[in-house]
């Protein structure tokens, strides 16, 4: 049993990315002969993992794969330049090209000059005969004797500067060398090869079908939101990067999230022993209570900068491609198209004064794409062009869908607060009254007509001890809240006509008892 000496081409047809690997699917056609054979299919990625290749033939020819592994071989870097070589080795690769060059100049001149010496001698040996023989042919001589010595000159400067300027050479590039031995390795380039032992009891065609995992690999989701008017256009997009060693042409993609390299092992469980003890004196006279920030959902998206993690709700997704698409193995980030809907979206100006004075506008909609929409960066597009990039929280198939839009110029939002504190006679308990003012106003350009509803959003303590009480004075607020929900969120739905202005105002009490320390 020999094996093949030339590989058999095994391309990729099916990759499907995960979130910081690939797993790759090869199929080829094998024109099998009778009896036990080992074949050699190849190049493949020398990134590949030898434990997750696996291969199997059709099962419509009897045939079966007794052996099947991969072998890599370093092989050495071939003559002359690529593409991706360093600036030193580039200069390095012109500065030896032009050493040739040089070098055959300097032998034909070399030559040249040989020949004319010969041909200067012919001529004064000719000289001599003729004088012997009495030929007085001076003017003739002279001239063929002014021409060769003038031929030789021109070429004896020629050979000057020739080696001259190899001598420069040498330098420079015994200089560039120096420097790559410093800076770089020469690498070597390793190649990896796929072995199969096979077992055919006739001879014919079989298909060959072999897949394993590869690193070097990752896509993360991203995405172009395009609002106009009351419509919004949502496209999906993967933004797909590989150096895996060889390029990914016209192949079948799939996006998975499924993090395969997570252990599925339970974690230890670890004795957690709880005591009592008695309270102090100390502590049966106070209650210490301390002010804490929450974060809550209901108050919009947060901004993520570059593309985050895969976010997919705790199940693993899977997204396809709709085409074939063709990703090379330059490490850089290409973007696939995945899908694309169109829906109605619900346009709403809203703004939290505590956390930023500017009014952004938020689309509402419902994720009709088909899939899930895990989180990742948005380009934002509205009717003046392309007006930033915001982001996107995870959303499942026909969940609503919160996204900013950005900043309107034409709104001001100025927040005072102001706090005042007195002390019940009678029950000592200490009371804090918050007043905050919120100055709305609309700079609206000329010809605007249409009244536009902005939604203020203002927070107030929720306590969760009984000696704080927090209370809303509604008859105080100017105008009253539309909504206060358990989270301590108050809203306001405050319409604005063209260049109007309003004032909000809210009045809330903290009440705390003598026992309470800490605020």
């Amino acid at each position: 049993m020999s094996t093949a000496p030339k590989p058999i081409a095994l391309p990729v047809t099916a990759v499907t990315c995960l979130e910081d690997r690939a797993h790759v699917e090869r199929t080829v056609v094998l024109d099998l002969e009778a009896g036990v054979r080992r074949l050699r299919l190849g190049p493949v990625s020398a990134l590949a993992v030898d434990r997750t290749l696996h291969a199997e033939l059709t099962a419509g020819h009897p045939a079966s794969v007794l052996d099947a592994r991969i072998v890599r071989a370093w092989t050495p870097r071939g003559p002359g330049s690529a593409d991706d070589d360093s600036a030193l080795r580039q200069r390095a690769h012109a500065l030896e090209e032009e050493q040739v060059a040089l070098r055959q100049r300097r032998d034909r001149l070399r030559s040249r000059l040989d020949l004319l010496g010969r041909l200067a001698a012919d001529l004064l040996r000719e000289i001599g005969e003729g004088a012997g023989l009495g030929e007085t042919d001076g003017a003739r001589w002279a001239r063929e004797l002014d021409r060769v010595d003038a031929e030789r000159d021109t070429h004896e400067e020629r050979l000057r500067a020739t080696e001259a300027r190899l001598a420069a050479l040498d330098a420079e590039l015994s200089d560039v060398r120096t420097a790559m031995d410093l800076a770089e390795e020469e690498p070597a380039e390793l190649v990896g090869h796929v072995e199969l032992t096979v077992e055919s009891a006739v001879a014919g065609p079989a298909e060959l079908r072999l897949s394993h995992l590869t690193s070097c690999a990752v896509w993360r989701p991203a995405y172009r939101a395009v609002l106009d008017g009351d419509r919004l256009t949502l496209e999906t997009d993967a933004m797909v990067w590989q150096r895996t060693g060889e390029d990914w042409s016209d192949v079948r993609l799939t996006l998975s999230t499924a993090r395969s390299a997570l252990a599925a092992e339970p974690p230890s469980l670890r004795e957690d022993r709880l005591t009592l003890k008695d309270r102090t004196a100390a502590e049966r006279r106070t209650v210490d209570v301390e002010l804490r920030e929450e974060e809550i959902g209901d108050l919009g998206p947060t901004p993520v900068l570059g593309l985050p993690g895969l976010a997919d709700g705790g199940e693993a997704r899977v997204l396809h491609a709709p085409s074939p698409v063709s990703v090379p193995a330059d490490g850089r980030a290409h973007r696939l198209p995945l899908s694309s809907f169109s829906t109605t979206a619900r346009s709403e100006y809203v703004c939290a004064a505590e956390l930023s004075p500017l009014v952004t506008q938020t689309a509402r909609f419902d994720n009709l794409s088909g899939h899930a929409l895990l989180a990742g960066p948005v380009d934002l597009v509205r009717g003046s062009g392309f007006s930033g990039r915001g982001a996107l929280d995870f959303a499942a198939p026909g969940a609503p869908v919160e996204l900013a839009f950005g900043s309107r110029d034409d709104h001001r939002v100025v927040r005072h607060a102001e706090e005042s504190r007195a002390t019940a006679g009678l029950t000592q308990r200490t009371v804090t009254t918050h007043t905050v003012r919120l100055h709305l106003s609309r700079f609206s350009a000329p010809g605007e007509r249409d009244e536009r509803t902005v939604t203020l959003r203002e927070r107030i303590p929720v306590s969760e001890v009984s000696a704080v009480e927090v209370r809303l004075r509604k008859e105080a607020c100017s105008p009253p809240p539309a909504e206060v929900d358990a989270d301590g969120i108050v809203r306001w739905d405050i319409p604005l006509p063209p260049d109007g202005h309003r004032t909000v105002t809210l009045v809330y009490e903290v009440s705390a008892s003598a026992k309470v320390t800490g605020l």
